[in-house]
């Protein structure tokens, strides 16, 4: 019984016992299992930015000014895992945290032998102490980082714990990890460490300050110092001994290590770094690595091109530029040069000058006639007038101040004749130039009414970036896409802002602007650009930008300041540069074939009289071809060339039965009476027809209607009593070569009559709204509406 009685409380003894254990192995599966945050949680890491092949363009700091990268344990060198256990903690895999005996070494070694120290903490201890920024000299302290490590092996496994330490342990100055030591030492991740690079890595947190001075050379180059190499040599010592095979690292182990300060990190590319770590917070899914769009070859290439031009013209005042270049296959953004030098305070060159807003001048001018050609207001070889015009209050003037006539649509885009292009555009609908910079993405614009027709010759403001992409538009065949700065960016389809058949045509037209240094080496060489320059009023800013193959490249010139300098004109400041640029890309063998089109187009060429720029009639002696949009390009038959019937004997014009052996036909040139105008200020003669030509019937051509040019359409006219010789308003209106006289009204009132070309004086009679009309001799007439107010 008595057996039984003590069995029976042995029993109950253990069963105690057992729920202890239980309930205790319960709570620890609790505290392991438990969801908790992870080591790298809120712990700031540094961005590791790349060219889009793998190239490093920046190491940045993190938010504590240290560099700091996570790298997951399967991508360290399995040599610097084993190697950073040996030389640290040998028996990491067995202890709770924190090993008994290596404690009481370390105190004796501390307190009592006299000799060097020699610490006792494990790994886990130093990764408590780094986490949780511990003093750990006094026994205080220890027992707190004792008491912190045994809560890490409660927590985590030994693998996190493992990789923690890795990737926190100091590695000189502020350098933190293996990541961050891996690249900025040796250049490359931490995946990839050689044994003897692993071996000097895992010694150096022991004494980072002292282990961390690099030795310099004669070559110009950082090795490990003495204290580290020597360092290395013991922990390789211990190495040998578990790894006696291998013995093909001593040859290694005895030549120089070379490292890599973190003075010398790259910092290239530095407005388009600044500009995706900005953007960093809007894609926090990138993580710590970004890979960039830029190729770093071309960056250079874009670089050193800048600095050289500037250098040349560091006489004419060029002081400062940007470029930019971009891939039209997938906008991403090649190369960005955001100033002359980002360090250079001088000329404020940490200004990212693609993002500034600048007047682009007449670089806006392709878009004009791209969406006059999709609207049906001209082809390639429509006839303009070059020619002094008003368009309501608004008179612009020619850059320099000439006017060259009739001119086609090709020549005016090209040679930047300024009335064309405001006439294009005020002869567009819908979209109207405002409309289409608005859907093209032009930020901060303000009211239609605050630009009119000024917008055309630069008015505005755009960036360097919304220029790009309005370029790259014409190279995708018409459609608008985003510009690409990170790989990891999508790749859009984009809106159609221009049909491809008017896209292909605004291209072609820029071809044939000939290069500024035309008859050099480099212009020789067959490499069709399609660009266009512009200059900002005022001489602020001169640009350059175009089609190069796949790419569009755009090059300013001025000064983030807004200064002016009468060196800053968009064909003698920019345009070289732009050139040197694509020379400098065809002798790095860039490719530049152009893109593979949308082919087949709604495209035809079509025979027209040169003169003109309208379908060839019976009597046109010059003819050529052009690009035609079926169903879009204006379809008319010219009438520049008429023939007259003139008696052969006097020359004069007769009418009645053709007679021949009396009669003649000859074939004159009817010219508006503007153009005649320019013609005989230029000098060149016309032959103009005779007077009394006009004998009706198969002859009696339905030439111009007059087109009235004062006073303005829609404007009001303030006219003061204290200025009496201020109280008329002039009539003009450009007229047609059959035209001798005009006659004026002002509702049904005939108010007289003015012969062709010349200005009628009207001097109202009342206040308010008037319409005056205007009539010619063939009975062809224009209208407008003014309003006259009188003050004193």
């Amino acid at each position: 019984m008595k057996v039984l009685s003590s069995l029976r409380r042995g029993l109950k003894r253990w069963r105690w016992a057992l729920i202890v254990l239980i309930a205790l192995a319960a709570a620890l599966t609790v505290i392991r299992f438990y969801p908790r945050p992870g080591l790298a949680d809120a712990i700031p890491l540094s961005t590791v930015v790349r060219d889009r092949e793998g190239r490093l363009l920046r190491l940045a700091l993190a938010s504590d000014q240290r560099y700091r990268l996570w790298v997951p344990l399967d991508n360290i060198s399995p040599q610097l895992v084993e190697s950073v256990m040996l030389q640290e903690d040998a028996w990491f895999y067995w202890h709770p945290g924190f090993n008994p005996i290596s404690l009481v070494r370390g105190a004796w070694s501390t307190y009592g032998s006299g000799e060097a120290r020699v610490g006792g903490s494990t790994l886990t201890m130093q990764l408590a102490r780094l986490r949780w920024r511990l003093q750990t000299r006094d026994i205080r302290g220890k027992l707190v980082q004792i008491a912190r490590a045994a809560q890490l092996e409660l927590c985590y496994s030994k693998r996190e714990i493992l990789e923690a330490y890795l990737n926190l342990a100091p590695y000189g100055g502020n350098i933190e990890g293996v990541g961050a030591a891996s690249l900025i030492y040796y250049r490359k991740p931490a995946g990839e460490l050689t044994l003897p690079e692993s071996l000097a890595l895992a010694v150096l947190p022991q004494a980072p300050s002292r282990r961390g001075k690099l030795a310099a050379r004669d070559d110009d180059a950082y090795y490990i110092g003495a204290g580290l190499e020597a360092a290395r040599a013991r922990l390789y010592a211990r190495w040998r001994e578990r790894h006696p095979r291998d013995s093909a690292q001593d040859a290694l182990l005895r030549l120089p290590l070379r490292l890599h300060s973190a003075r010398e990190l790259p910092y290239r590319a530095p407005h388009l770094v600044d500009r995706v770590l900005s953007e960093r917070a809007w894609h926090p899914q990138s993580g710590p690595e970004l890979t960039t769009t830029l190729d770093l070859r071309l960056q250079r290439l874009l670089e050193e091109r800048v600095g050289n031009y500037l250098r040349r013209g560091r006489e004419r005042g060029l002081r400062n530029a940007s470029a930019m270049l971009i891939d039209t296959r997938d906008m991403g953004v090649r190369a960005l040069v955001g100033s002359a030098d980002y360090f250079d305070a001088s000329i404020q060159g940490q200004v990212n000058g693609s993002a500034a807003k600048r007047s682009p001048g007449s670089t806006l001018k392709p878009f004009i006639y791209a969406l006059a050609l999709d609207q049906g207001v001209l082809h390639p070889q429509t006839v303009l007038r070059d020619v002094p015009s008003a368009f309501g209050p608004y008179t612009p003037e020619n850059f320099d101040g000439r006017f060259m006539g009739p001119v086609t649509a090709t020549d005016a885009l090209v040679r930047s004749r300024n009335i064309p292009a405001v006439y294009v555009a005020s002869q567009l609908k819908q979209p109207s130039f405002y409309d289409f910079l608005r859907q093209a993405g032009v930020s901060r614009m303000a009211s239609r009414d605050h630009y009119g027709l000024a917008l055309v010759l630069g008015g505005g403001e755009v960036t360097m970036e919304e220029l790009a992409r309005m370029y790259a538009m014409l190279g995708n065949d018409g459609r608008l896409r985003a510009l690409r700065w990170r790989d990891s960016d999508p790749a859009e389809d984009g809106a159609r802002l221009l049909s491809a058949e008017a896209a292909f045509i605004t291209r072609d037209m820029l071809r044939q602007n000939p290069r500024p240094d035309a008859g050099s080496q480099s212009s020789s060489r067959p490499l069709p650009v399609a660009w266009k320059t512009g200059t900002s009023w005022a001489f602020r800013d001169a640009w350059s930008a175009g089609l190069v193959g796949p790419y569009v490249l755009v090059v300013w010139l001025g000064n983030f300041d807004g200064s002016s300098n009468p060196a800053l004109i968009g064909v003698e400041a920019a345009a070289p540069l732009f050139f040197d640029i694509v020379d400098g890309l065809q002798a790095a063998r860039v490719d530049l074939a152009d893109p593979v089109r949308q082919w087949p187009l709604n495209l035809k060429r079509v025979e027209i009289c040169r003169a003109s720029g309208d379908l060839p009639n019976a009597w046109c002696p010059q003819r050529g071809v052009t690009w035609f949009i079926p169903g879009k390009s204006p379809i008319r038959i010219s009438t520049v060339h008429r023939a007259v019937i003139v008696d052969s004997a006097s020359g004069k014009p007769v009418c009645g039965r053709f007679d021949p052996a009396t009669m003649r036909q000859e074939v004159y040139e009817f010219w508006p009476s503007d153009l005649a105008q320019v013609f005989a200020q230029a000098g060149i003669p016309r032959r103009r027809p005779p007077a009394g030509h006009d004998c009706g019937g198969a002859q009696d051509w339905l030439g111009s209607a007059p087109s009235i040019t004062s006073p303005f359409r829609a404007t009001r006219y303030t006219m003061r009593l204290s200025h009496p010789e201020q109280l008329s308003l002039s009539l003009a209106a450009t007229v047609d070569a059959d035209v001798s006289r005009l006659y004026w009204f002002v509702g049904n009132t005939f108010i007289g009559s003015a012969e062709a070309g010349k200005a009628l004086a009207w001097a109202p009679d009342r206040t308010g709204q008037f319409r005056l009309s205007v009539v010619d001799d063939h009975g062809r007439s224009d209208q407008r509406e003014i309003e006259v107010a009188v003050v004193q």
